[in-house]
């Protein structure tokens, strides 16, 4: 009967958003949506859905707890600092350049993005389009508002430099944000929002089962340019990259191989 409860809690759940549980792990998906289930209060996920339809907090609640925004400035500096000899290089023969930063969370990936951009492509000749499923971390990341803790991957220039301080908060600085669109976008669902020069994907796809993860570099693939970057997370390396029109540029990164007819 519980098996039964959270299958139909998923075609429900469907029919409202679009949203497909199913491409996401289940044990790892079910676990943290039960936790939050029980707590409040719900002896099932049918009526645990029933009452998310009229509280429009509890379904923002459900949405955090289903994507797990987890995020930082710079995370895995390293490959960071990869990714900005790969643009130094990349901008040599380009005046411009488009990105794409999928599931964005707050906002501290995409902003990491426009601090190494600003260095090569000044005067807003870059452009990024950070996305996300979930409304609520998209307007945290919009405000662009972060206590003390978060910017301390940050070194000191990059602080004073790309913020303002305002009490207990680092604000990013106004002419920064102009160079971001936030949007919200569902991975496996809404198409790819544009052609890019560089997609980063990083630390998601290990949410989802092997169909959604194809599903979803599939997309991210079509999304590039000829010779366009993806670069993904940690534990996401892609085997077989032929599949996707990619090749390997360097660990966790990726260059789409031939222009799709």
């Amino acid at each position: 009967m519980a098996d039964q409860d959270y299958e139909q809690f998923k075609n429900l759940f469907f029919q409202l958003t679009g949203i497909d549980l199913s491409l996401y792990k289940e044990e790892q998906m079910k676990r943290r949506l039960n936790t939050l289930r029980v707590r409040k209060g719900m002896p099932s996920f049918v009526t645990f859905f029933q009452e998310m339809r009229k509280s429009e907090p509890m379904f923002s609640e459900f949405l955090a707890k289903m994507t797990i925004n987890v995020t930082e400035f710079f995370r895995n500096r390293q490959r960071w600092d990869i990714l900005e000899n790969k643009i130094r290089q990349y901008c040599v023969n380009r005046r411009s350049l488009q990105v794409w930063s999928a599931a964005c969370s707050t906002g501290e990936e995409a902003y990491s993005l426009a601090m190494i951009l600003s260095k090569f492509l000044p005067d807003g000749r870059f452009s990024i389009t950070a996305s996300d499923i979930d409304q609520a971390v998209l307007e945290k990341a919009r405000e662009g508002r972060y206590l003390g803790r978060a910017v301390e991957s940050l070194t000191p220039e990059e602080r004073s430099r790309y913020f303002r301080k305002d009490g207990l908060f680092y604000c990013v600085d106004a002419k920064l944000k102009q160079s971001i669109r936030f949007i919200r976008h569902d991975l496996l669902s809404d198409p790819a929002p544009g052609k890019f020069d560089l997609v980063v994907c990083r630390n998601v796809l290990i949410y989802f089962t092997e169909e959604g993860k194809k599903r979803i570099y599939h997309k991210l693939s079509h999304s590039l340019k000829e010779n366009g970057i993806l670069f993904v997370g940690s534990t996401e390396q892609i085997f077989h990259p032929e599949t996707y029109q990619l090749r390997s540029a360097e660990t966790f990164f990726y260059e789409k191989s031939d222009i799709e007819g």
